[in-house]
């Protein structure tokens, strides 16, 4: 036997009842009363019946307040938090985050039951022949199958619709208060969807939280989440979408004869974070590699001081790039790093052939809307050769790199969760200019130019950790450009020689369609187009055997801007 209660109150503090059949059993009896039951830190169990039991054995009826409370817990055999029998009324009222119960609210016919989670409390179960259900102050009921309330007040509480894979819908007769959240799931590939359907009134503004996927909706069709019969009830997406596959819907609704259906707007879906994480990550190795090459220019500076002596170099770099929209994505991407190098004259044509090796490392980070994030890892090396004709001022620079590209995107998610994806692949290109050292009086020079440079980047398919699946088409560009450098040679009084210059340019890339397929969406990817880049730069001879160097640039055009690049080296001959 277990605790019996008769027209009584009863409060237990760091107790334990247990009971054969009922843990407790609260009792109306020939003049029923008012009855208050208090659990605090106690442990109740009903071994083959419920956790508690409240009926009566008259036409009497009174309420009876239980209190759950500071981490109580309540087993039932038959799996019943708490039964309400003949006309018996009862209210179970769980008012804190340590107090998280497990099992089922069963209120006979003719019985009333009432439920109040309060204060981050949590109920997860059935809740049967329910009156009315209160959740208030982060508390949450949590469903184990289709349910059915009378009355449900949403206070700051939340109801969440089972386990992902679980699809539940809750029928309610009438749906008031503010602030509640409504945590449902979805698999639109199957057409499989949680439901809340108010029958009766909707008032408040609530929230829903319908978690995202990877996988696309199985049609077009508008996918329905909530129907209310009336009503001024409003309801809104956690961050205003959800995340379905390739792309992000909203919430919209429609009114017919005072009902409102609350659904999934195919008409307005934008470019899914996943989406737009994959075709940054497979737009973005062009502008790595062309960063990487700026390789021969600052040693073609160099060569114009110096006597082409063999020697080594390092270089640091830097640049930042901001990318429209326009070209089917948008992000900011910011690349930092390093190379090294070393050649030295070939025994051909009077020493006027330059030939070498370099190798190095840089790192992109990705920044794109609503936190997503990609990081691209280049590891590369090539081979460069420089002609210059000192006699006349021409100059070719050609030049040959292979590249290693690590990918990785972190995609936040609707939901408030987050993906992540990685691949590997390899590019490589040429580039090639042509121009011609003009001399001018008091050491100032110009010098114009044309280059071409073209690479070509591997295809690669990856997944996101919640199945989006994205494949990228082998990446081309083709850039031309044409510029020209004007500066000037200074010989300092210690014998040092310093080479200021400006560089003005109009650069064109001639590439279009770099195709990318996310699940069996299909986008393009299009920096084609023209911009004008401007830079300024220095290099200056400390002794006979090192220089020095820096230069910065910036360019801005169709689709495409570099606010800021720069670099600076070292280089040492012998």
């Amino acid at each position: 036997m277990g605790l019996e209660v008769f027209n009584g109150n009863a409060s237990a503090v760091r107790g334990t009842i247990v009971g054969g059949l009922n843990g407790i059993q609260i009792i109306d009896y020939i003049n029923p009363e008012d009855s208050v039951i208090d659990l605090d830190s106690t442990t109740v169990t009903g071994r083959t019946g419920a956790a508690i039991l409240v009926e009566n054995y008259d036409s009497g009826s009174a309420h009876t307040q239980i209190n759950v409370m500071n981490g109580s817990t309540l087993t039932g055999g038959n799996g019943n938090l708490l039964e309400v029998n003949g006309t018996s009324t009862a209210t179970l009222r769980v008012s804190d985050s340590n107090t998280q119960l497990k099992g089922d609210v069963i209120a006979a016919s003719g019985a009333t039951a009432n439920v109040i989670l309060d204060t981050q409390a949590t109920l997860t179960g059935r809740l049967e022949n329910l009156s009315g259900l209160a959740i208030n102050s982060q508390a949450q009921w949590v469903m184990v199958e289709d349910g059915t309330v009378s009355d449900l007040s949403m206070n700051g509480g939340s109801i969440k619709f089972g386990e992902p894979t679980a699809y539940y819908t809750l029928s309610v007769s009438n749906l008031s208060g503010a602030g509640g959240t409504f945590y449902m799931a979805s698999d639109f590939s199957t057409g499989q969807t949680d439901k809340l359907d108010v029958t009766g009134t909707a008032t408040g503004s609530h929230q829903l939280v319908v978690a995202s996927s990877g996988a696309d909706p199985i049609n077009a069709d508008k996918l329905y989440l909530v129907h209310t019969a009336a009503g001024d009830a409003k309801f809104s997406l956690l961050n205003d979408r959800i995340d379905l596959g390739a792309y992000s819907y909203q919430l919209a609704n429609s009114e017919d004869g005072g009902a409102t259906d609350w659904y999934l707007n195919p008409e307005n879906r934008t470019i899914s974070p996943g989406t737009q994480s994959a075709m940054a990550l497979f737009n973005t190795a062009p502008t790595i590699w062309y960063g990487e090459l700026t390789t021969l220019r600052t040693r073609m500076g160099e060569l114009r001081i110096g006597s082409g002596q063999s020697g080594a170099w390092v270089r640091a770099y830097g640049n930042k790039y901001t990318v429209s929209a326009s070209t089917g994505v948008g992000y900011k991407q910011s690349q930092q790093g390093l190379t090294f190098g070393a050649d030295a004259p070939l025994p051909i044509g009077d020493g006027q052939w330059l030939a070498g090796l370099m190798a190095g490392y840089s790192q992109s980070d990705l920044d794109l809307d609503r936190g997503t994030s990609g990081t691209v890892d280049s590891y590369y090396a090539g081979a460069y050769t420089t002609w210059l004709d000192a006699q006349t001022g021409y100059y070719f620079d050609g030049v040959v790199k292979i590249n290693r590209f690590q990918n990785k995107s972190d995609v936040n998610l609707s939901d408030n969760t987050s993906t992540k994806g990685s691949y590997s692949n390899y590019g490589v290109g040429a580039s090639a200019e042509f121009g011609r050292h003009i001399k001018l009086d008091e050491g100032y020079f110009v010098e114009p130019y044309a280059q071409v440079s073209s690479v070509i980047i591997q295809g690669k398919d990856y997944d996101l950790d919640n199945g989006l699946r994205a494949k990228g088409d082998r990446t081309r560009s083709l850039l031309g450009e044409l510029g020209s450098t004007v500066g000037r040679n200074i010989e300092l009084a210690g014998g040092q020689v310093v080479q200021p210059y400006l560089r003005a340019a109009y650069v064109h890339e001639f590439s279009k369609n770099n195709e990318v397929k996310v699940n069996d969406n299909v986008f393009n990817n299009d920096l084609s187009g023209s911009r004008g880049k401007l830079g300024a730069g220095m290099t200056m001879t400390m002794t006979q055997k090192i220089k020095v160097y820096a230069d910065v640039e910036y360019s801005k055009g169709d689709g495409i801007e570099q606010p800021l690049g720069g670099s600076v080296g070292v280089y040492y001959s012998w």
